[in-house]
């Protein structure tokens, strides 16, 4: 594994100690992709609502198995595979995108909290490295991943997945290999306007990779975190399935998990 740091990375030991979970979105409950339906602005209920996707039924965007989790993870018991086909297109936009968001009156955009997830790719229906992704961001973008080319930026191609901080790249693998499972937690203090992240590939445990950034827009309703992909369209580059893995999903308090898949 490459990775290169645009800021000073902070590597520190941690003690396994556990954090108090605010909102769980493990897929642990689910039956299938199918329950996400139950949710709706009328029916409030589930740990997600389901509204940006396409006009074709869930099981076109969304599908869970435990063949779709980090492996590592013996907490969650399934994950999520996230598609972006030729119907994937939301309200009349021009961007293909899949997305859930948390549904809950936790205070997860309060104080200093983590964001936990896991992501993967794999050859079948890989993501476009010609076109702009962004990947589990708040709605304005104060931080998120990044995948592909980025608009405005030299070249055709970008196979690096990075990590932001208001439109600013801080972090970033130099290649987003498939068939490789990247932890994220992202370290966010809503009061001090600081965003820092933690990483680990595979099973390892979480490590802090960049120390929390100042000056960070930490504006939330605490319904507007984006769990999925969003696809900008490119002239010239047409537009082909592509899935996305995710799982062990959830946000705490406290002191952070750094053990994949987080506490029990």
């Amino acid at each position: 594994m490459k990775t290169s740091t645009l800021l000073t990375a902070a590597f520190c030991g941690v003690a396994a100690v556990e954090g108090a979970v605010l909102w769980d979105g493990r897929f642990n409950d689910f039956t299938s992709s199918a329950d996400l339906n139950k949710w709706s602005w009328a029916n409030q209920v589930g740990p997600y609502q389901y509204y940006i996707h396409g006009s074709g039924t869930v099981n076109r965007y969304i599908n869970l198995s435990p063949d779709y989790k980090n492996p590592n993870d013996t907490v969650s018991k399934q994950g999520a595979r996230f598609t972006l086909d030729s119907t994937a297109y939301w309200n009349g936009q021009t961007m293909r995108r899949i997305e859930l968001i948390p549904q809950t009156k936790a205070a997860i955009n309060r104080g200093k909290v983590f964001y936990h997830f896991s992501i993967s790719r794999r050859d079948t229906n890989a993501p476009s490295v010609n076109k702009e992704h962004q990947i589990c961001f708040f709605e304005s973008h104060f931080t998120e991943l990044k995948y592909g080319w980025i608009s405005g930026e030299q070249g055709a191609a970008n196979p690096a997945l990075q990590w932001m901080t208001n439109q600013r790249t801080q972090w970033k693998l130099s290649e987003w290999k498939a068939n490789v499972w990247h932890n994220f937690a992202y370290e966010i203090d809503f009061s001090g306007n600081r965003v820092g992240l933690w990483y680990s590939e595979g099973g390892a445990d979480l490590k802090q990779v960049v120390a929390p950034v100042g000056g960070v827009s930490t504006s939330s309703n605490g319904q507007d975190w984006h769990l999925g992909v969003l696809e900008l369209p490119r002239s010239g580059y047409p537009n082909t399935n592509e899935d996305y893995y995710f799982s062990g999903v959830f946000i705490e308090d406290g002191a952070i998990t750094t053990k994949i898949g987080g506490p029990a």
